[in-house]
């Protein structure tokens, strides 16, 4: 299996629920800040309202680190308006709902599910050149929680500003990081 972390995502153009408007959504929105890529199997679903939701509640801190938060589905935007119409859950996301019907980006992402055409659910940082930092899937029974998404995400900004230093597990913005070196091997 191939990696994607620090791959570039691809050229893509897809339509989007947002604001309340149909908006279509291409890879040159995202040159120059953070984004994330949060994959989901399907609209009027069990788990992912609630992933969905948590997000929803994150937006703004997210929003204030300068990134930008774009769900997808399979679905079309017509069905993420449908869904926005009739869930109090889904009336609180302000984030752009990408709709990929074609399945091109749940492709590109290895997400994916050929024979249902549906997608696992991942969740992908991309930093402001395009690249991937953090690629996570999990099966569809398996809920993601914005909270420890918001550490990663912090975790990635810090070490991108920070040549040298690396952030240890439970890492949180002003706690100590590491300097890799082989002063270091074995202290740990």
């Amino acid at each position: 299996m191939n990696t994607l972390i620090n791959t570039k995502i691809p050229d893509f153009k897809l339509q989007a629920f947002h604001e309340g408007a149909f908006k279509p959504v291409t890879q040159n929105e995202l040159r120059g800040k953070w984004s994330v890529f949060f994959f989901y199997p399907a609209d009027f679903t069990f788990v992912c309202p609630t992933e969905l939701g948590d997000m929803a509640e994150k937006y703004p801190e997210f929003k204030k680190m300068g990134v930008e938060v774009y769900s997808v589905s399979t679905d079309t935007h017509f069905t993420h308006k449908a869904w926005h119409d009739v869930s109090e859950t889904i009336k609180k996301i302000q984030y752009p709902m990408l709709a990929d019907p074609t399945g091109f980006l749940t492709r590109a992402f290895g997400v994916h599910i050929e024979e249902e055409g549906l997608c696992y659910r991942g969740t992908f940082v991309v930093d402001p050149e395009g690249r991937i930092k953090i690629a996570e899937i999990h099966d569809n029974g398996i809920g993601r929680n914005a909270d420890e998404l918001l550490r990663k995400v912090q975790a990635a900004q810090f070490v991108a500003q920070h040549t040298g230093e690396v952030c240890p597990a439970k890492w949180k913005p002003g706690a100590a990081t590491l300097k890799p070196g082989v002063n270091l091997v074995g202290k740990i």
